[in-house]
Order: structure tokens, then sequence, then C-alpha cells
């Protein structure tokens, strides 16, 4: 059974920094790549970032030069690092990924949007305080 574990959140003042971890078990990132979403106060879950399954990388205009995604290859572990946070960065944060059959990934991140992510993790909460 998969599951992805985000972890790195908190709570820090605009223009600090955090490292969010996924990690997953009984799955390998770096087979299909992965997603970051975020959902605010009151919001639609948006997505963040993405990283294929070559390292290809994609961000949300608001997060571009700010946050850097980042896979382990081979391993179960990516990375969300960000930077010069500001308020509107506040958000309960996920990881998604989609599902890996047969050597297939069924879901798959092109352009600015992904598909068929099936598996999500809990989210871990960012506050950025002003």
């Amino acid at each position: 059974q998969v599951q992805l574990v985000e972890s790195g959140g908190g709570s820090v003042q605009t223009g600090g920094s955090l490292k969010l971890t996924c990690v997953a078990s009984g799955y390998i990132f770096s087979n299909c790549g992965m997603a970051w979403y975020r959902q605010g106060p009151g919001k639609e879950r948006e997505l963040v970032s993405y990283i294929t399954s070559d390292d290809a990388s994609f961000y949300a205009d608001d997060v571009k030069g700010r946050f850097t995604i980042s896979q382990d290859n081979g391993k179960n572990t990516a990375f969300l690092q960000m930077n010069s946070l500001k308020p509107e960065d506040s958000a309960v944060y996920y990881c998604a990924a989609p599902k890996w059959e047969h050597g297939i990934c069924v879901g798959f991140c092109s352009g600015a949007h992904c598909y068929g992510m099936d598996y999500w993790g809990k989210g871990t909460s960012v506050t950025i305080s002003s």
C-alpha cells in the first residue's frame, strides 16, 4: 500500500525559509515524478510545482524563483525548498503522485497541470506571518 507523508511545515516570518519533505512508502518518485499542491484558507487547492521522472520541473508563477523542487533519484523522498516566503504562501501543502502499474505511469504532469494524481499525503501546514 502506497503512503505519502509530508513534513517540514511550520510558522516563519515573511522572508523566511522552509524545506518540505515528502516520504513515500511502497513507491519510488523517480519512476513517475511527483507534485506539490497547496490549499490556503478559503481557497481551492492549487498546483505549486512538479518534477518529472527525468527531473524536468514546473513552478507556478507566484513561486517561481523562490521555490525549488527536487527528488532523490531511485529513492522515495522528494523536497520542496521554499525561500523568501510571503504571507500568501500560507497553506496546507500536499505531495501527490500517480500510480505506477506494470511499469507504466497512470498519471502525468504536463504544462501547468497534473493528471491522475492518485496518491496524496495528508498535508503539512505552513504559516507565514508578516
